[in-house]
């Protein structure tokens, strides 16, 4: 009678080995699959980030494109002038703008007046229903932009600060105020509006952004 072979199999010592190599793979592999979700989570991160950006810009630019010399009455019976801002006025940017949509066909003016301010770390756009506002005028409040933590308006004269050329204005930007608001030892004089802002805003993971725009020709 033949002698019984041994069943052909693994050792234990090369399934161990077998074993560390496996997981050695899956590590490797883990690793990678985790960098390549946190790149797309990231990516994913930016883009919004971009897009809300994007999209808070866009609104300023479409509502001073549309600015129009429309001076109003606050809620205390004030005349605000058609443009209005810096440190020292009650909002850093407030003015009149054209083009409100009116898809309801209400009995209202397409006119508009608004207010950017910022507030709890956001930027913050405000539109009122009327031109001339009583007390009790609630103004819409959106929030355009989070992690905003600085605000600021400078203005450019008048026009008389600004040349014109044959592809548009030429800004002379040496003479930057920091506040457009009336004369108070003149109550009755009127503030024309001025030739240009600067809106200029510091985020938290950005820094400062900045955009210069030339105001609608009188």
């Amino acid at each position: 009678m033949r002698g019984s072979r041994p069943a052909a199999g693994f050792t234990l010592v090369e399934v161990l080995i077998a074993l560390a190599i496996t997981a050695f793979i899956a590590a490797i592999a883990y690793r990678s699959l985790s960098t390549a979700l946190q790149a797309v989570e990231s990516t994913r991160a930016i883009a919004q980030r971009s897009y809300e950006v994007n999209r808070a810009w866009m609104i300023i630019s479409r509502d001073l494109r549309q600015f129009v010399p429309r001076p109003v009455r606050d809620e205390f019976g004030q005349v605000e002038p058609a443009v209005v801002g810096g440190t020292a006025a009650r909002f850093p940017l407030g003015f009149t703008r054209t083009g409100w949509h009116n898809p309801n066909d209400r009995e209202r003016s397409n006119l508009q007046r608004v207010n950017y301010r910022v507030e709890d770390g956001a930027l913050w756009r405000d539109a009122y229903p009327v031109l001339d506002r009583a007390p009790d005028t609630v103004p819409q409040q959106a929030r355009l932009l989070e992690g905003v933590e600085v605000l600021e308006v400078v203005f450019l004269g008048t026009l008389s600060d600004a040349q014109r050329t044959g592809q548009g204005i030429e800004l002379d930007t040496r003479n930057w105020q920091g506040n457009w608001v009336s004369d108070t030892s003149a109550p009755d004089s009127e503030l024309p509006p001025p030739a240009a802002l600067e809106f200029r805003l510091q985020l938290e993971d950005l820094g400062e952004m900045r955009r210069v725009y030339a105001l609608p020709p009188l």
